[in-house]
């Protein structure tokens, strides 16, 4: 197969492996459409998106729009479409010879949405994967050229998740190129029945309720880090902050008796939560640090019976 000319549209890092890939396989991004530079870091500075960044490596040719329906676009085989965060238009769509395509981080019809890779996890799905569809009007209900399953593993975060994934699609949307170009691809219109929405999330839903079933509150802080991240204060019996945390990665444990209240660090060092089970944390990040086990930041930090876990924002 000869190399296709390819417009790539993305910003996130969920495309980048996959826009390595077509460079590696010798086909020609004759465009890199992407989000406008934004302020990062502590000192704000103007910074590329992660597209933005492995193009300018490449010497692509790059566009930064806040609105690539306004853009004339060049002449091409196909365009890709990855976590690029815009409404793109009819005209825009159908501009390429192949048409456009979508990489989905779930394998549609569920899933559809912002956030499929956190739902996924949240809901305590024991598989996702990733769809290459048509761009449709309709948000992620275009026809499925391609899908892959991805087993989640049992203290997975959805940071690790969204890592895996990125890689896994890949080789999955070169494959539905090759067949497009090829007139090999078989396109198979969503089951609008089976249809499930993964919503946006906010730093509202990062808050915990301790009197929820343990596997649910352990799925939720596994599901919201490394963003938005159930970040709490950990308090003394009188109320008063001593550290402030964010959760990386919990388990289900067992109890620890019924006088234990909801979120309150039992005599066992697990979290007292609603069905009468502990939530072992397996891992915490201090403000301002990395991550660690929870066993070594017990070593030099506070974490007896009696502290309370309280969320904040």
């Amino acid at each position: 197969m000869p190399p296709l000319r390819i417009i790539f549209a993305g910003s996130g890092e969920f495309g980048v492996p996959t826009l390595r890939t077509l460079l590696e396989a010798g086909h020609d991004v004759v465009r890199v459409v992407t989000q406008p530079d934004r302020p990062a870091g502590r000192g704000r500075a103007l910074t590329p998106t992660p597209a933005a960044a492995v193009a300018l490596e490449g010497g692509l040719n790059v566009v930064r729009t806040a609105d690539m329906n306004k853009d004339v676009l060049p002449a091409a085989d196909v365009m890709v479409v990855i976590a690029f965060g815009q409404k793109i238009a009819e005209h825009q769509v159908r501009h390429a010879r192949l048409g456009s395509v979508n990489l989905h981080a779930s394998r549609l019809p569920r899933y559809r949405g912002a956030a499929p890779i956190n739902w996924v996890i949240i809901n305590g799905e024991p598989t996702s994967g990733n769809s290459v569809i048509r761009l449709a009007p309709r948000m992620d209900a275009g026809a499925v050229l391609g899908q892959s399953e991805v087993p989640i593993g049992e203290l997975e975060t959805a940071g690790e998740l969204h890592d895996r994934l990125a890689l896994d699609g890949a080789p999955l949307v070169l494959r539905v190129l090759e067949e497009l170009a090829t007139g090999r691809a078989t396109e198979t219109p969503q089951d609008e029945s089976r249809a499930t929405l993964a919503p946006k999330l906010s730093r509202e839903s990062a808050t915990l309720d301790w009197a929820r079933p343990a596997g649910e509150v352990s799925r939720r802080v596994r599901g919201l880090y490394p963003w938005p991240g159930c970040r709490v204060s950990l308090c003394d019996a009188e109320g008063t902050a001593v550290a402030m945390l964010r959760l990386v990665r919990a388990r289900p444990a067992p109890g620890d008796g019924s006088r234990w209240e909801p979120g309150e660090v039992m005599s066992n060092g697990f979290v007292q939560a609603g069905d009468g089970a502990g939530v072992e944390i397996l891992e915490v990040q201090p403000d301002g640090k990395r991550p660690m086990p929870l066993a070594d930041y017990r070593r030099g930090h506070p974490w007896q019976a009696g502290l309370r876990l309280r969320s904040v924002e």
